[in-house]
């Protein structure tokens, strides 16, 4: 079963910057060292010496992330050269390059290509040479992107097409600069507009409402030959105007991702990793997660669902799993109720298996940056139970001794979980933690978009769930945050989005919007009585001493 990761507001995310270390490349983090060289084709022709190659190699070399295997403990497993050592490489490179200009100076000037390439690199489309792109613009390209071959084109037509759009950016300029914007703000379409608009209705009238039976076939057979490698034949499914319109898109999306390769901002094999089989689901990844990289490269991830374990293939997976016993996470399951379960695991006791639930978790967030530093957190994982085992929902961590009062450092529903309402559990839960520890929480800023909308939901809900029950004359925003355990400032700002908030006459007033709390009334009716909900009283839980 392929099950796609789509978004919901019940995945959260926030960015986790009070404690978090991940490993780092020491040529980006001292500022002293010079800018990361690129080989470019003229630098190709001209160095023929085996020492001005071993310069720009030693220049794109990073210290592996990771010994083979998992996650690593530390940061102390990097390798990290000594000052003195680049110091006495520095002279001993500078010394060649002088040497190599001597030899070089007899040639020759050559002019400087402005596009930067790195040959060691492929096009991952099967069968691809790398020759063109889809712009039209390169001679080469190691993306998909700008593949010709993925979007089932050639370099020649790539060109042709290139020209076309060119010419017609020459004229719709030429006739802008002819007329004044100004002058023609406020007048009708001239005649020639209009007739290119009755124009595009025509051709949008002309497209086929559906395929034929011989298209079907051949859209079947290229699928099927081809695969997620290619892209679908977008021939005859829409008017060729409309067509042309998104080959322009394509073309422009392609040339700004060149540009921010060829300026150094994308890196060869970032965000390698497209998919991961986890247990029944096949999830598409949206961010980077810095896995080794010899299992980021792959494409494809394997994770086991219940001890995290990543693998590089599914032989491995399906031998893992059959000795694999694991059937939910490790640590104290602190709360049961019905098939919800949620386990409160230690970064300090179970360092791998939180270090492995972070790198997870990255594939999902874009801000997240705790991989490895896991020691300071406690992690509160929510799971679903079948026969098979604990399915993992999602996750919250949170700092063991926060000096802030945060009760959540980082939060998640895993894809195949969103917009079933997971995430208002998973935030409930953490301020039910709050109120047995009788203590006024908050989640650790900043927060993301989508984690704002999540909480801003939650707050929503329990401010309007207690004015419901309120049977007093004046209420306090005091008294709202020690029984719901929320802070006064979300309090606050949630009372101001909704417009409950008033200033008159020197005090601020909370004004009682009944539509608000009639339509919230409404909805809880029509839910009924969910299981997605969590019950204080399953939780067996005492909050945890210094540690």
């Amino acid at each position: 079963m392929r099950q796609m990761a789509g978004s919901g507001s019940d995945g959260t995310e926030d960015s986790d910057s009070s404690a978090e270390r991940e490993p780092t490349n020491s040529s980006e983090s001292d500022g002293n060292m010079p800018k990361r060289q690129r080989l470019t084709r003229a630098s190709t022709r001209l160095s023929q010496s085996s020492q001005d190659l071993k310069r720009v190699a030693d220049h794109d070399e990073s210290p592996p992330l990771t010994p083979t295997g998992n996650a690593p403990s530390s940061e102390s497993e990097l390798d990290i050269s000594s000052p003195n050592a680049s110091h006495d490489e520095s002279q001993a490179k500078d010394q060649s390059n002088r040497d190599s200009d001597k030899d070089l100076s007899h040639r020759p000037k050559r002019r400087r290509c402005h596009e930067t390439y790195n040959f060691n690199m492929k096009c991952p489309t099967p069968g691809c040479n790398s020759l063109g792109h889809l712009t039209g613009k390169h001679e080469r390209h190691f993306a998909v992107s700008g593949c010709p071959l993925y979007h089932n084109l050639s370099a020649d037509e790539c060109k042709v097409k290139a020209t076309s759009r060119e010419k017609q950016e020459d004229d719709v300029k030429g006739q802008e600069e002819s007329t004044s914007r100004h002058a023609t703000r406020h007048q009708t379409p001239t005649s020639k507009q209009s007739r290119y608009k009755e124009q595009v209705v025509e051709m949008r009238k002309g497209r086929n409402s559906s395929l034929q039976k011989e298209q079907k076939e051949k859209h079947m057979e290229h699928r099927q030959t081809h695969s997620n490698t290619r892209e679908p034949l977008l021939e005859n499914i829409t008017s060729d105007y409309d067509l042309e319109l998104f080959r322009k898109a394509q073309a422009r999306a392609s040339e700004d991702l060149e540009k921010l390769r060829i300026q150094g901002q994308i890196t060869e094999g970032s965000n390698m990793i497209k998919t991961i089989l986890f247990g029944r689901y096949e999830l598409d990844t949206w961010y980077h997660s810095p896995y080794p990289e010899e299992y980021a490269r792959l494409g494809r991830l394997y994770v086991c669902e219940f001890c995290l374990k990543y693998m590089k293939s599914q032989t491995i997976l399906r031998r893992h799993m059959a000795k694999c016993v694991w059937k939910h996470p490790p640590g104290d399951e602190v709360y049961r109720k019905g098939t919800i379960s949620v386990f409160e695991v230690d970064g300090k006791k179970n360092k791998i298996y939180c270090q492995n639930l972070c790198l997870l978790a990255k594939l999902f967030l874009d801000h997240k940056t705790l991989y490895y530093d896991v020691e300071p957190f406690l992690f509160y994982v929510m799971t679903e139970a079948d026969n098979t085992g604990c399915h993992l929902v999602g996750y919250f961590s949170k700092e063991k001794n926060s000096f802030l009062n945060y009760n959540v450092s980082c939060i998640l529903t895993m894809p195949q979980y969103m917009r079933q309402g997971f995430g208002k559990m998973l935030i409930d839960f953490s301020y039910l933690l709050s109120k047995v520890e009788e203590k006024v929480g908050s989640p650790e800023r900043p927060l993301s978009d989508l984690g704002l909308i999540s909480y801003r939901s939650y707050w929503k809900e329990v401010l309007l769930r207690y004015m419901y029950n309120f049977q007093g004359k004046e209420i306090s925003i005091k008294e709202i945050s020690q029984e719901t355990a929320v802070n006064p400032v979300d309090i606050v700002s949630t009372l101001q989005s909704l417009q409950m908030l008033k200033y008159w006459k020197g005090k601020h007033l909370v004004l009682k919007r009944q539509d608000l709390i009639d339509e919230w009334k409404a909805k809880e009716i029509k839910r009924g009585n969910s299981n997605k909900t969590i019950d204080p009283s399953s939780l067996k839980w005492t909050p945890p001493k210094g540690t």
